[in-house]
């Protein structure tokens, strides 16, 4: 038993035979001419969604790490705070502590520590050396603190020639800063020794006894600092030279630590203390997801938009050039503030309807006119089945026109008998049959003409 070869189609094309209605060949030619309509339109459509992915990044990641410094500094501190923070985001902030800014930055340069963002201190790298960083912004003025002991006032660098100093481990951004003040200084080879401390290990060293004096560059924030102010017998050097340090190193600038700022009961400190100080910056690869740029910029600015000792509230944050050009990202978001989205709703949601937004586009620009134009794409492929006849019985009726003799009529009517041979193979859907009936008396209407032509008439 031959089995119905319509049995054995998909179901989708079983489907469309439903939407025609007519005979096997009318409704062959039907969803033929379907399917390669809708196989363009669809092309299209796939292209425009396509280019459309083209600019839209990939979804930000749920989590990235953030070298920071020891764990006792104000780096880390801050780190915590923002993975507070943006864990409200359902963003997953790993703080990961570290000597100083100089490893973090061979961290961010390092694309396989996991590391995307640091806390960099202002001097200690620059573009040509990582020319794959980018500056986020800047965050705070963050000093240098000279603490000493001794009953002797000590106001100069030089002033601590022969004793013992911590200066902060290798690859901390205290030690760059260190050397270099103390090469300018002409110290550096006259220092007792150059002790490789750092963070609460050197302020207990200092506190103790065991070194005579201990730099560090954070913020007055860090427990550290904080510890060392309060500390007995301990002093803090007060920089008369730091207007020309300033001056030497472009990236410093001379601040004033006012006289009780820390404790005014105890009048701490007894006077005013100048200092020189660099920023603290934000720094991060240049491949960070912009979406993250902004919720994490909107975290830093809740953290360090109130006022400190060196700084006015509103001060900080900034998009300010450091060592390293300023994110675009960045510099959109201090322009223009964060995406509309973000401001009334969370970041994850906002995130997808801007994703789905961009992929809207196509949909209007392209969807829409594409599914407008199918149904006369379509139309136009079935009559033209129709109509390419209509240009052959055209010109065979123009020719009966000219009333040839009857050796050509019955030319012309061998002609007219392969068109309509081709009519009657010629298979359109049962709405349109009305072009093929039209067609075929058209034809019989010329076939009398030319009959009465070759018979002389």
């Amino acid at each position: 038993m031959t089995r119905d070869p319509f049995t054995r189609r998909n179901f989708l094309e079983r489907i469309l035979l439903r939407l025609f209605h007519g005979g096997r060949k009318t409704e062959e030619v039907a969803v033929r001419e379907f399917v390669l309509v809708a196989a363009v339109a669809l092309l299209v459509i796939g292209l425009a969604f396509w280019v459309a992915f083209r600019f839209v990044r990939p979804a930000p990641p749920d989590d990235f790490g953030i070298s920071t410094g020891s764990d006792s500094g104000a780096y880390h501190f801050f780190a915590q705070r923002y993975a507070e923070l943006l864990a409200r985001e359902r963003i997953t902030v790993e703080p990961r502590v570290s000597s100083g800014s100089v490893e973090n930055l061979a961290r961010l340069a390092d694309a396989k520590s996991g590391v995307s963002v640091a806390f960099v201190q202002g001097g200690v790298g620059n573009a040509a050396q990582y020319p794959a960083l980018v500056t986020l912004a800047a965050l705070y003025h963050e000093p240098l603190w000279v603490f000493y002991r001794g009953e002797r006032e000590l106001t100069l660098l030089s002033d601590l020639v022969d004793k013992r100093v911590a200066i902060g481990p290798e690859g901390s951004g205290t030690r760059a800063l260190a050397l270099a003040l103390a090469a300018a200084s002409k110290i550096a080879d006259k220092v007792q020794g150059f002790l490789p401390l750092g963070g609460a290990e050197a302020a207990e060293a200092l506190i103790r006894g065991n070194v005579d004096a201990a730099m560090f560059v954070a913020g007055p924030d860090a427990p550290v600092v904080q510890r060392l102010l309060r500390a007995e017998g301990v002093r803090l050097m007060s920089l008369s030279h730091a207007e020309g340090l300033s001056r030497r190193f472009s990236y410093l600038a001379t601040v004033t630590l006012p006289r009780g700022v820390i404790d005014f009961a105890a009048d701490l400190p007894a006077s005013d203390i100048t200092l020189v100080a660099t920023t603290a910056y934000l720094v991060a690869r240049e491949d960070f997801h912009p979406a993250l740029v902004s919720v994490l910029l909107q975290a830093a600015g809740r953290v360090h938009r109130g006022g400190g000792f060196f700084h006015r509230p509103g001060d900080f944050p900034v998009g300010r050039e450091g060592d390293f050009p300023l994110s675009d990202a960045a510099e959109r978001y201090f322009k223009s503030g964060p995406p509309f989205l973000q401001r009334y709703m969370p970041f994850w949601v906002a995130n997808l309807i801007q994703r789905l937004l961009v992929l809207l586009v196509p949909l209007i620009a392209v969807v829409i006119p594409v599914m407008r134009i199918f149904p006369a794409v379509y139309t136009w492929r079935v009559r033209r089945r129709v109509f390419r006849w209509y240009y052959a019985l055209q010109r065979v009726e123009q020719e009966a026109s000219t009333a040839p003799v009857p050796e050509r009529a019955r030319e012309l009517l061998v002609e007219l008998d392969a068109i309509q041979d081709g009519v009657s193979r010629t298979h359109v859907p049962l709405t349109y049959s009305d072009y093929a009936y039209n067609l075929k008396l058209h034809i019989e209407m010329v076939r009398a003409r030319l009959e009465r032509l070759s018979a002389g008439g």
